[in-house]
């Protein structure tokens, strides 16, 4: 028989030590984590903000997340979903890189509103493509002024190529007044290093989507497949880029002018249900425990006011013990 070495030995498996559990499954990539959520020392126990990016295939998922001792704490949340109460149809394009956008747009409004910073940084008034910063990037306010909120973006296990449509989160979220760093080498638009701000405007209001159902369409109605592939936007009467850019202007006006508002009320509901509860509760004020002596000064009142003493054992009274059968007789043998 031939000589076969051994590769892992016992001292091998004696030191072995198992992975993560989310590493284990493929969802954690934890060597990009740890960059992300380090704080400097200095920093002392101040949260580092991240926004975190999750699609899937009929949602898109957006969260300011902090990591602490006892796990993520999510500051601020929005999805695309949301997005039918600010005028885009029901079931129509709500993972595309146009949604992508209001959902990043909807996400920083939210969050500058619950920070009740909205005011301060309002961001882009009309989306345009053009790359920017809250105050040209590394901007420090004056002394008394909040600085932008600064959050870092999390891709987790997705490719960033470019034109990805977790570009546009990061584009609508930064137009909405958040400050993230980054630039302009992977949004739609950029070839061989040079930016072309148009595309990527295209890409914000769905124009690029308008034009490929023209161009399936044809001169006729189209075919099945043109048919079977945009049903329900023909059902919205969306076929043009024209009318692909009038409903998501409409989108994004209703977005910056509600979002800030529907925030304060939910705040307000919470506070108000909050209050509610603790009147109508009998046991939110917590009645002090007695001593022995006012315990023993209790019993002694009842006894001389003639209180009857009745135990208890899950609100009934105990039941009389049962006579044995055969009467008296019966119990003296």
């Amino acid at each position: 028989m031939a000589f076969v070495k051994v590769l892992k030995t016992r001292s091998y498996f004696k030191r072995f030590q198992v992975q993560f559990r989310r590493r284990r499954d493929g969802k954690t990539d934890y060597y990009a984590r740890r960059r992300l959520i380090i704080q400097d020392r200095n920093k002392y126990n101040t949260p580092k903000y991240r926004m975190v990016v999750r699609f899937s295939n009929r949602d898109i998922t957006a969260q300011i997340v902090s990591a602490h001792l006892l796990g993520d704490q999510v500051l601020c949340a929005a999805y695309a979903h949301e997005l039918s109460k600010y005028g885009l149809p029901k079931d129509v394009g709500v993972t595309n890189y146009a949604a992508a956008y209001a959902t990043g747009l909807l996400l920083a409004r939210r969050s500058l509103a619950t920070l009740k910073m909205a005011d301060l940084y309002k961001g882009v008034a009309k989306a345009d493509g053009k790359e920017y910063h809250p105050y040209g990037g590394d901007f420090e306010a004056g002394e008394g002024q909040k600085n932008p909120f600064k959050v870092v973006l999390d891709v987790g296990l997705r490719r960033t190529t470019t034109g990805a449509r977790i570009f546009g989160v990061l584009k609508g979220a930064v137009d909405g007044g958040l400050n993230i760093p980054h630039s302009d080498n992977r949004f739609p638009g950029n070839v061989d290093g040079k930016y072309n701000a148009e595309v990527h405007r295209q890409h914000i209001f769905g124009i690029h989507i308008g034009a490929y159902m023209e161009e399936l369409k044809g001169d006729g109605e189209g075919g099945e497949e043109y048919h079977n592939q945009f049903s329900r936007y023909i059902k919205a009467n969306l076929e043009t880029g024209k009318a692909f850019e009038a409903m998501y202007n409409k989108v994004h006006d209703t977005i910056r002018k509600t979002a800030v508002a529907t925030t304060a009320n939910r705040q307000a509901k919470q506070a108000a249900k909050k209050a509610k509860h603790a009147k109508d509760t009998k046991s939110a004020v917590k009645k002090p425990r007695l001593t022995c002596s006012q315990r023993h000064a209790r019993a002694a009142l009842k006894i001389s006011k003639g209180v009857p003493w009745t135990h208890k054992v899950g609100g009934k009274k105990p039941a009389a013990p049962a006579a044995a059968k055969g009467g008296k007789a019966a119990a003296k043998k």
